[in-house]
């Protein structure tokens, strides 16, 4: 819908994106900082305790990475300061409703229509010896907020606010050159148009398309950079969750039958011109490869930005454990640590802007594909 607005390009890159980009480098290395030194201080703190436990990397990376019921601001165990998000459990008996703060960090059992606890971020139903009833956990439904949840109401509410301002100035100075957030948009949405949308999809069908490719291509950045801030409201790791891929994969899908022609559908179920025993064989493969590509789609963006998230989490696990070896391992791998994370979060920045492109690039393809006209009927026409 706003593909119509944006009529010229007038941009040229000030000096002042350089400096940003320093300044990023900067953030990231501070923010990365805070992170190891809240670790660092739990680790002495549980070393002082005279408690046994050890760093466990592989629990640290998961609960980063994985959704949870209360959004973690700083701290570890009793000490842990977070954002507790509405619980809504849908039961047999009933809804329960609560804050997920009664849980104490897993700690405690809540009383409702049935007695729930907090196992591996996971509401389940116990019974009164505190075992878990997994034919009772069967019957409620967990309709709650949970952190990547949150994380989506958040993004939405961004791209409200950034995309109707900018909409609505257009609309009321068409013919003036953009400026603000305008002059940051347009080089986007026009390489969008100009690059992606009319090459794939067709001069004279691509603007029925451009709501879905805007909004899908500001969707994966805006979640994608925000996945990489470590403090709220950003950590959530949503691109990378498989539920929130899948649904974007699935919606390309419909998108895809819905404006599909008969010239998609006929390569697919019936290839003109070949033999009819052939089609015994390759119309299972085209129908494969229908299905096989949205999946691509849900796998791609989910491994590529989980992956980045872990690979920095494990460089950062690297300093505790061998810190738990000897005090000068640890400030030894420290830097060498630091350096490659510092590395791989800038990394990331330009994998946050290329999976959205890709996942946008892949989907136009799709539609092209889908309502492209057999060389026969384009010649007639």
């Amino acid at each position: 819908m706003f593909a119509p607005a944006f009529t010229s390009l007038a941009m040229k890159l000030p000096v002042k994106y350089t400096l940003k980009h320093v300044f990023t480098a900067l953030f990231l290395a501070f923010s990365i900082g805070l992170f190891a030194e809240e670790h660092t201080e739990h680790s002495a703190a549980e070393t002082h305790g005279h408690s046994e436990q050890k760093f466990d990397a592989g629990k640290m990376i998961m609960e980063h990475i994985l959704d949870a019921h209360d959004w973690h601001l700083w701290g570890e165990h009793h000490s842990a300061v977070s954002i507790p998000l509405p619980v809504i459990l849908y039961t047999d008996k009933g809804l329960d409703v609560f804050m997920s703060s009664a849980f104490h960090h897993g700690e405690a059992t809540v009383i409702g229509k049935y007695s729930y606890r907090l196992k591996d971020n996971k509401i389940v139903v116990v019974n009164q010896t505190g075992e878990t009833d997994e034919a009772a956990s069967a019957k409620v439904l967990d309709f709650s907020i949970t952190k990547n949840v949150a994380a989506l109401f958040i993004s939405i509410i961004l791209l409200l606010t950034i995309f109707l301002p900018v909409a609505k100035r257009y609309k009321e100075n068409a013919n003036r050159a953009p400026s603000g957030i305008q002059s940051l948009l347009e080089p986007i949405i026009l390489f969008i148009k100009d690059n992606v949308a009319i090459p794939n999809i067709g001069e004279k069908k691509y603007e029925k398309y451009m709501p879905f490719l805007l909004t899908v291509f500001f969707f994966i950045l805006i979640n994608n950079l925000m996945g990489l801030v470590p403090f709220f409201p950003g950590g959530a790791n949503l691109t990378g969750n498989i539920s929130v891929t899948f649904t974007l994969a699935a919606i390309v899908l419909i998108i895809v039958i819905v404006t599909s022609n008969k010239h998609y559908w006929q390569h697919i179920l019936a290839m003109p011109g070949v033999p009819k025993p052939v089609l015994f064989i390759l119309t299972p493969i085209e129908i494969l490869g229908f299905i096989i590509r949205p999946f691509v789609l849900m796998m791609r963006l989910f491994a590529n930005i989980t992956a980045g998230h872990i690979v920095i989490l494990s460089f950062i696990s690297l300093i505790f454990i061998f810190g738990a070896m000897s005090a000068g391992a640890g400030y030894g791998i420290s830097i060498f640590s630091m350096s490659l994370v510092v590395f791989m979060s800038l990394l990331e920045l330009l994998v946050a802007f290329l999976q959205a492109y890709v996942f946008t690039l892949l989907s136009a393809i799709y539609f092209g594909s889908a309502i492209e006209e057999g060389h026969h009927e384009g010649e007639h026409h």
